[in-house]
């Protein structure tokens, strides 16, 4: 009897310790798999990282509006999209000061990841309330003409602490210009320019010019405006006293330009500008380059600091692909024959002889 029992109490107990053992090893499998899950949802938590930018463009027009377009196109093709990993404040000024400020006090005091200052008015006023906040995060600027006298770096090569950015000329961009209305326009002996003298680019640029002009004893006379709203009326007092116009990477000024452009079309009087957008807007020529590619530049350098590169040491760059730049129906509308000689000056016709 003894013996029968033996051999069942023997398989009781096998089943008995294979169960322990098989428990064992699903436990074992059931951590190591959560514990692959962890890391992969930790995985998924830093590629998911949100970030905010803020930005602030002192007026809505054509190229400022082409700059803001084209960093926010580089920041997506970088990884960093509008509605999935990338919040973007932006403000507008529209043309006042008071609001400028005001914005600027803003979105130092919101603590985003970067700030862009779109224009010399707006770079200006985001660096000072960075300062006076004590807010050391990166502010970026674009669509600024000359970062130094502006304040805005002390050294362009190696700008130190955390302000960088694109300068959006290029000082030979206006010799270049004002060479080429010398060469193909032998009538033109004095050369109007609205300006807001509160605007350093304008009076930076202006001068610049009135030198180039010199060379070839050409007077450039000045039209002074405050706001928009006189453009019209300062381009009006030129009419008669100059023998072509000429406008700088004014904000005030471009922001009022189509009123400037139409003068010129009903008086046959070449028009000339400092910046790509007008030219497809209207005015005969310039010596430049895209908004958007000054704009793709500056995203490129916003993903670079998102990814943690220190902006103190990314020089301040400038256009570097200067044309020369022609509006044909424009160039009839105010009375100028185009002559092959205007033709041959533009490298890329393709892209740069607007029909």
């Amino acid at each position: 009897m003894k013996q029968k029992w033996l051999v069942p109490l023997a398989l009781v107990l096998l089943l008995i310790t294979a169960a322990c053992g098989n428990s064992g090893k699903s436990n074992e499998s059931s951590n190591n798999g959560t514990n692959a899950s962890n890391a992969s949802n930790a995985a998924d938590s830093q590629d998911k990282k949100s970030y905010k930018i803020s930005i602030s463009q002192i007026v809505e027009h054509p190229s400022l509006d082409a700059t803001k377009e084209g960093f926010l196109a580089a920041l997506k093709d970088a990884g960093f999209v509008e509605g999935e990993n990338l919040t973007v404040d932006f403000n507008t000024a529209q043309g006042d000061q008071t609001n400028n400020l005001s914005i600027a006090q803003k979105i130092a005091g919101a603590k985003a990841d970067l700030a862009l200052g779109i224009a010399t008015p707006s770079a200006q006023a985001l660096v000072n309330a960075y300062d006076k906040a004590g807010n050391k995060a990166p502010v970026l600027f674009a669509a600024v003409t000359d970062p130094l006298d502006a304040k805005l770096v002390t050294n362009l090569d190696a700008p130190g602490g955390s302000v960088t950015g694109a300068s959006d000329t290029n000082p030979e961009a206006v010799v270049q210009l004002m060479d080429f209305i010398a060469a193909n326009f032998p009538d033109v002996k004095k050369i109007g320019v609205v300006i807001n003298k509160g605007e350093p680019n304008a009076v930076v640029m202006t001068a610049n010019a009135k030198q180039a002009l010199a060379k070839h004893n050409i007077e450039l006379v000045e039209a002074a405006v405050t706001n928009t709203s006189e453009v019209k009326q300062a381009g009006e007092s030129l009419v008669g006293k100059v023998d072509a116009m000429f406008i700088t990477l004014d904000n005030v000024v471009v922001s009022g330009v189509d009123a400037l452009l139409q003068l010129a079309k009903e008086n046959k009087i070449p028009f000339f500008s400092s910046d790509r957008d007008t030219v497809e807007k209207g005015a005969f020529a310039t010596v430049g380059f895209k908004y958007y590619d000054h704009g793709y530049q500056v995203g490129q350098m916003a993903a670079e600091i998102l990814k943690g590169k220190n902006p103190g040491e990314m020089k301040v760059t400038t256009p570097d692909k200067l044309d020369l730049i022609l509006n044909l129906k424009a160039a009839a509308d105010q009375g100028i024959t185009v002559t092959d000689a205007m033709k041959s000056g533009v490298k890329d016709p393709d892209n740069n002889i607007i029909q």
